[in-house]
């Protein structure tokens, strides 16, 4: 809660609870134990700020259903509804904001052996397939935002690929969200250690601005903040 309120006070507009982590290597969470994680977060968010949105990052169609009962309103999820086919349910039933991601294999195994032949027109192809599905199933189109996956079963030839050729995604006419910071990525390019990665992403996150990408998930909201106004500013 007080992480929560920090990021509220650095200008959050969103903020996202997860009660399992993504990271490559990952272990997984039982569903009783991530919703005894999030949904006492969320509900004591939605109390203290109910002007902001409150996300629950979640592959898990229980936990899904019990952070939007508990006053969530958007579902952020790695998976595409493949590792909890429920999950589809939840979304058509609630109808929430929704991420739809791609992700190349499971958190535990996705870094293993990546491949693709074209990288975004793959996760272009992923998206209007997805998308399809989720519009005839019942949840409207203007509920989703789109998330290639950055480190998501990706090399850092991938993620850069699909930075450079962001743009392309725009197509579909949903808004590109982005998970950049203090990624791998970083790392590989620069030998960063996890806790030096702050201005590169800032940077990395100003110039996705001007490629299209309109939803920032970061560590560093008043940095991010900055480098997004920059970047407006700059093209203003």
């Amino acid at each position: 809660m007080a992480h929560g309120r920090a990021l509220v006070a650095d200008g959050a507009d969103i903020l996202d609870v997860g009660g399992e982590s993504t990271r490559p290597g990952a272990a997984t969470v039982s569903l009783d134990e991530e919703v005894a994680r999030v949904v006492p977060v969320i509900t004591a968010l939605v109390a203290d700020f109910p002007d902001i949105p409150v996300s629950v990052d979640t592959y898990k169609a229980g936990c899904a259903a019990a952070a939007l009962a508990a006053g969530a309103t958007i579902v952020n999820d790695v998976s595409a509804w493949a590792f909890d086919p429920g999950l589809l349910d939840v979304l058509v039933a609630a109808k929430p904001g929704y991420v739809l991601m791609h992700s190349q294999g499971r958190p535990d195994t996705m870094q293993c052996a990546p491949h693709y032949d074209d990288v975004v027109e793959e996760i272009l192809a992923f998206f209007e397939d997805r998308l399809g599905r989720l519009v005839r199933a019942g949840l409207p189109e203007d509920r989703v935002v789109l998330d290639p996956g950055i480190g998501f079963g990706k090399r850092l030839e991938h993620n850069l690929a699909i930075l450079r050729r962001l743009d392309r995604f725009l197509c579909l006419g949903r808004p590109l969200y982005l998970g950049l910071s203090n990624k791998t990525l970083f790392g590989d390019l620069f030998g960063l250690p996890l806790s030096r990665r702050g201005e590169a992403t800032q940077v990395a996150t100003a110039l996705t601005v001007a490629k299209g990408a309109r939803i920032h998930r970061v560590h560093d909201v008043a940095g991010a903040k900055r480098a997004v106004r920059l970047a407006m500013e700059l093209a203003a």
